[in-house]
């Protein structure tokens, strides 16, 4: 299987190497510039980098305002998919969230997108609603889905 897998928060000189996962993973990849400002100027920001063998094939945001997280977008390189890494590395955030002692968790996902909605099934996330045409690409519908952690 793997090597060293390592979980680290984002630096600004990791924005390179995540460019490439966005890039593979997101049919409208955010700017380079959207994650310097997230990783400079955003104070409610919370981002990760999952590294094989220091090579970054993963990433997680979160935005974090009192007692609730968002998740704003977490992806792993295609071929690294199939591996559980995605669990692990959601599981890492909720972890981070409950240790910084967030209440709820929330997040978007693609109506189509079965296999994620899977994963935040078994962290307990559940469906709260349809946000209409919410993807600028498609226009596809998202779910949010939530969790509370204080029950």
């Amino acid at each position: 299987m793997m090597a060293e897998l390592c979980i680290r928060q984002m630096e600004v000189t990791d924005i390179d190497q995540v460019m490439e996962v966005e890039r593979e993973t997101f049919f409208t990849p955010w700017t380079e510039d959207i994650f310097y400002q997230e990783i400079l100027e955003n104070q409610y920001a919370q981002y990760f980098v999952m590294e094989v063998d220091w090579k970054i094939i993963g990433y997680v945001g979160l935005w974090v305002v009192m007692d609730d997280a968002q998740v704003t977008n977490i992806a792993i390189m295609p071929k690294y998919r199939g591996n559980k890494l995605g669990e692990k590395l959601f599981q890492y955030t909720m972890k981070y969230a409950i240790g910084i002692g967030v209440k709820r968790l929330s997040l978007e996902v693609r109506v189509s997108n079965k296999i994620a909605q899977a994963m935040y099934r078994k962290f307990g996330l559940v469906p709260g609603g349809i946000r209409k045409n919410y993807y600028t690409d498609n226009q596809e519908d998202a779910v949010v889905m939530w969790v509370n952690f204080n029950e």
